[in-house]
C-alpha cells in the first residue's frame, strides 16, 4: 500500500458510498450502490467495490468503513446495528480475510464527527458531540482529535436512551398526548431514535394528521416539525449536562431541514441545566459525504 491514497466506505441501511482520497483530502473517485439486505452479499459487494477501486486507481489503499452499531472486539463481532442482518456477524474479520488485512471499521456516527472535528464544522474546537439523523439516530465524540470510543464501544449512542418529557413538556403536551408509544429495534419503548429518525418524523407527521410522507417531503412549517425541533432540543440539551461539548454538530438528512440548527440552538436552554448557550449547533459543513469522509480518516492520511 503506498502513495497517500485512502479508500472510505459508508455503509448505510439503504446505499453504500465509496470514495477515494488523495494525501492532501481531495477526493479522487466517488461510487454509490444500493445496500444489500443480506450479511453474505454485503460482504461480497463491499470486497468487489474495493477492488474495483483498486484497479482503477492501480494501488491497494487501506480502506475505512462507517457501519452502523459497533464493532466488538471481545467477541469479534458486530453489535446495536439497526441493519440488523449485521449483528452477531464478525464483519470486520470477513472483510479483512477478503482485502488482505487492510480494513478498520467504526460506526457511521464516529466517521461524521471524526471527519467534521479535524476538518469540517468543528474544527478548532476541543469537544465535539456528532449526531446523525437519518434512517437511525445515531451519535459520536472526538476530545482533542481523538474518537472517544468507551468502555463498551457505544460513547455517544444517545439515539437509545428515553426521548426526554415526553408527554410532560407544557409547551408540546397537547400534541404528544396524541402520540402512540413506539417500541425500538433495541427492545425498548420510545427512544429517541423512534422519534428523531426520518422514519419517526414521519410517524409524528401522520400522527398529527398530516398525510404520509417521507420526512423529507413533510412541509418545514408543518407542525410535525416544529414538534420534532423541541424534541431535539430536549434531547441534545441532555447531552449538554452529561458531555458539555464546544460544538455539536448535526448529520444525515433531516439535518438539512430550514433552520434546525439555529432554531435547535435557541430552544436547547430551556431543557438544560444552567446552560449559558456557549454550545455551538451546526450542520455538517461537508453533509451527506461527511461520514464517508470520516471513515478514510480511520487511517491517518499523512502516512
Amino acid at each position: 500500500m503506498s502513495g497517500g491514497l485512502r479508500i472510505g466506505i459508508d455503509l448505510g441501511g439503504t446505499k453504500i458510498e465509496a470514495v477515494l482520497l488523495d494525501r492532501t483530502g481531495r477526493v479522487v473517485s466517488r461510487e454509490r450502490l444500493a445496500t444489500p439486505r443480506d450479511y453474505e452479499a454485503t460482504v461480497t459487494l463491499l470486497a468487489d467495490l474495493v477492488a474495483r477501486i483498486d484497479a482503477a486507481s492501480g494501488d491497494r489503499p487501506p480502506v475505512g468503513i462507517g457501519t452502523p452499531g459497533a464493532w466488538v472486539e471481545s467477541t469479534r463481532t458486530m453489535k446495536n446495528c439497526n441493519s440488523t442482518w449485521l449483528n452477531g456477524r464478525p464483519l470486520l474479520d470477513d472483510l479483512n480475510a477478503a482485502l488482505d488485512g487492510r480494513v478498520r471499521v467504526a460506526n457511521d456516527a464516529n466517521c461524521l464527527v471524526l471527519s467534521e472535528a479535524l476538518a469540517g464544522a468543528g474544527r478548532g474546537a476541543r469537544v465535539v458531540f456528532g449526531v446523525i439523523l437519518g434512517t437511525g439516530v445515531g451519535g459520536g465524540i472526538v476530545v482533542d482529535g481523538r474518537l472517544l470510543a468507551g468502555a463498551n464501544a457505544v460513547a455517544g449512542e444517545w439515539g437509545h436512551t428515553p426521548l426526554p418529557y415526553l408527554r410532560s413538556d407544557p409547551a408540546t403536551k397537547h400534541l404528544e398526548t396524541g402520540l402512540a408509544d413506539r417500541p425500538c429495534y433495541c427492545g425498548r419503548l420510545n427512544c429517541v431514535e423512534t422519534f428523531l429518525s426520518g422514519p419517526g418524523l414521519a410517524a409524528t407527521h401522520g400522527e398529527l394528521g398530516g398525510e404520509r410522507l417521507n420526512a423529507e417531503r413533510i412541509p418545514p412549517a408543518a407542525p410535525s416539525v416544529d414538534l420534532y425541533k423541541t424534541m431535539l432540543a430536549r434531547s441534545l440539551a441532555q447531552m449538554v449536562n452529561v458531555l458539555d461539548p464546544d460544538v455539536i454538530v448535526l448529520g444525515g438528512g433531516l439535518s438539512n431541514i430550514e433552520g434546525l440548527a439555529d432554531d435547535v440552538a435557541r430552544r436547547m436552554g430551556g431543557y438544560g441545566f444552567s446552560h449559558e448557550g456557549r454550545t455551538r449547533v451546526v450542520t455538517a459543513e461537508h453533509g451527506d459525504t461527511s461520514g464517508v469522509l470520516g471513515a478514510c480518516r480511520l487511517w491517518p492520511l499523512s502516512d
